[in-house]
Formats: structure tokens, sequence, C-alpha cells
């Protein structure tokens, strides 16, 4: 994964939690629900990836060795 990927994954999360803003005003409940665990995985992926760019960089710096990295949880 890639900074690029993050900020994408980001931006989705963005787009998501805004439709889920506006299905409440709507009154669309179940439609907010999905869109606000799409915008909660979608901020998950980002923050992987950029814990994957700290370590990675961390790394070729000489830094420090830090634990290995879990896959995030659903």
């Amino acid at each position: 994964m890639s900074l690029d990927e993050a900020a994408r994954q980001l931006e989705a999360a963005i787009h998501d939690a805004r439709v889920s803003f506006d299905c409440i005003a709507l009154d669309e409940l179940e439609r907010a629900h999905t869109n606000a665990i799409t915008a909660r995985a979608s901020v998950d992926a980002a923050e992987y990836a950029i814990r994957v760019a700290v370590e990675r960089r961390s790394s070729e710096e000489g830094g420090a060795a830090e634990p290995a990295l879990e896959e995030p949880r659903e």
C-alpha cells in the first residue's frame, strides 16, 4: 500500500460520510448505516496504509525495528 492509496481511501471515507449524513436527513436509516460502515472501513484502510508507510520509512532510515503490523479487523 502507498500513501496515494491512503489518500484515495480518505476521499472515499469523506464521500461515504457525506452520503450517510444526507441519508439521515432523508430518514433513510438503513442506507445511512451502510454508508457509515463503508466510511469507517475506508478510514481503517487509510490508517493501515499510513502505518505501513511509516514503518517502511523508519526501516529505510535505519530506525529501530517496530513490531510487525497486524491486519485491520472488521
